[in-house]
């Protein structure tokens, strides 16, 4: 008689199949989260309260008078930045089974976004380093400096969401191909996709894209949030509450 493996032996997490997709499921999803939260909290709370984009002066005002909340803001960037690379490789073991090398893809251009952002940040410790007392600056010695920062933050972290456009449009299509997840799913992904890559296009090419900000913003809202969260969602109800999920294949 050959030796069987009883049916309730301890098997480690990272042995078992289920239990493993179940882990990753979760962790992307409580990541994907945590982006929302810190992303919402540093960009909307902290940097478009501080920065007047009519106002050069009084944005440089605020850098100096609010720097602890400047400091808040990049812990918010920094966490949200953390996040983003463990969706990297998170969403990898997620979607490999449908198609490894779109799935390699898209985690590079998820990476891309990353690494671009990284570098968009750089700007705002510069803001934060030039705004000390210590350095002595004036007004009118930073208002061109930190003009020029802002300009560069705004200007990689676009050409970064452009990359991430481009990541959720292969996630879109992956969840699509998939027999584990919602087409419907799929299909807001790539309408979000939709949303980002239009807002940054326009952003980067077209000369009045100041005139029409607020609607690309809205485009953004609409099928670019609405999408990721509800993709957070399904992530997080498949990771912790469905327990017939087995495999995404």
């Amino acid at each position: 008689m050959k030796n069987e493996i009883p049916r309730f032996t301890f098997v480690p997490m990272f042995i078992s199949r289920t239990m493993n997709l179940k882990t990753t499921l979760r962790v992307s999803g409580i990541s994907y989260l945590m982006i929302f939260l810190t992303g919402f909290y540093a960009n909307f709370f902290v940097l478009e309260a501080i920065v007047v984009s009519t106002d050069p002066i009084t944005t440089v005002t605020n850098f100096i008078e609010y720097r602890p909340m400047l400091r808040a803001g990049i812990l918010g960037f920094l966490a949200m930045l953390f996040f983003d690379v463990v969706l990297v490789g998170s969403l990898y073991y997620v979607t490999n089974k449908v198609n490894r090398r779109m799935t390699i893809l898209a985690s590079g251009f998820r990476m891309l976004h990353a690494l671009a952002f990284a570098v968009a940040l750089a700007s705002l410790f510069h803001i934060y380093g030039m705004t000390d007392p210590a350095t002595g600056l004036d007004l009118n010695q930073l208002e061109p400096k930190i003009t020029l920062a802002l300009e560069n933050f705004d200007s990689i972290w676009t050409l970064g969401l452009l990359f991430f456009g481009v990541h959720l449009f292969l996630l879109g299509y992956l969840c699509i191909k998939s027999n584990g997840i919602a087409k419907g799913l799929g299909v807001m992904l790539l309408l979000a996709a939709l949303g980002y890559l239009t807002d940054c296009s326009a952003k980067l090419f077209m000369g009045n894209y100041v005139d029409y900000q607020e609607v690309f913003g809205l485009l953004v809202i609409i099928l670019g949030v609405v999408g990721e969260l509800t993709f957070t969602i399904w992530l997080l109800f498949k990771g912790f509450f469905d327990a017939r999920l087995e495999s995404i294949g």
